[in-house]
């Protein structure tokens, strides 16, 4: 209450806090007519005390119309590129984004997936940097994803989508590829929980196991370069092989030779 009425709303209760300012700084003669005292003539000190017990209650008596400060929303630094946290949330939004996994389907021999959670933007630029030409890194929601890869051969990928899933759309270094991601969950720490969840290639899933056993075979460029070191070394091993005979024959055709001259 402040002067016999009640303080409704904030802003009555500011015009009473500037009336109470007004009042203090006048004159003593006005000052004791709304302040009485015993003392016909208040000692300062007691008028002091008077003033800040006004103002305290005053300031009491407006903090409880005062809204508290909001509190700032805390923010995740998970790299989720438009993932499982509605990167696309625009219906053409997600349209583009399944055409661009679908676009990435076509050009890949290979899908793996892994864990996406607990990853700081920091470590997934790091993470991005060490894969090889040719892979692409992506966080894709799970239902865009089951978009995506209907009427593929990755259609079985479906049994993956559980969780936050980050892809890696591996156009042809499976191996490169694992290796990048191997190294990245050693140095984070994350070896224990950032394990690979599997990966797909011709329609087939594979497990962990799987994948790391295929990430082993020898690349589609491995494969051609020693395909291509076979073929320049046949005609040299034919040269060998027809230089050989002839050799032997002319070393007959030599020795039958002397064997005449000694006769």
């Amino acid at each position: 209450f402040v002067g016999g009425s009640v303080v409704d709303n904030k802003q009555s209760l500011i015009h009473c806090v500037e009336l109470v300012r007004l009042l203090l700084s006048t004159t003593q003669p006005r000052l004791l007519h709304f302040i009485p005292s015993p003392h016909p003539t208040p000692h300062p000190i007691n008028l002091t005390m008077k003033q800040s017990l006004l103002l305290l209650g005053l300031v009491a008596t407006a903090s409880a119309f005062t809204s508290p400060a909001p509190r700032p929303v805390a923010t995740s630094n998970t790299a989720l590129f438009g993932g499982a946290r509605g990167g696309a949330t625009t219906l053409e939004g997600k349209k583009a984004r399944v055409a661009t996994v679908k676009e990435l389907l076509d050009k890949s021999e290979m899908v793996i997936t892994v864990p996406a959670g607990g990853i700081t933007v920091s470590q997934a630029q790091s993470l991005r940097r060490s894969l090889p030409q040719g892979t692409t890194m992506m966080v894709v929601k799970n239902k865009l994803m089951s978009r995506a890869i209907e009427g593929t051969t990755y259609e079985p990928v479906g049994d993956m989508l559980k969780g936050a899933n980050m892809w890696f759309f591996i156009e042809e270094d499976i191996g490169g590829t694992v290796k990048s991601w191997n190294s990245f969950v050693k140095d984070s720490g994350k070896r224990e929980t950032h394990t690979i969840l599997g990966g797909n290639i011709e329609g087939t899933n594979y497990d962990s196991e799987g994948v790391e056993a295929i990430s082993k075979l020898p690349s589609k460029l491995e494969l051609i370069a020693q395909i291509a070191g076979s073929i320049n070394a046949v005609p040299t091993k034919l040269a060998r092989v027809v230089k050989a005979p002839g050799m032997k024959v002319a070393r007959a055709i030599k020795l039958a030779g002397e064997e005449v001259n000694k006769e």
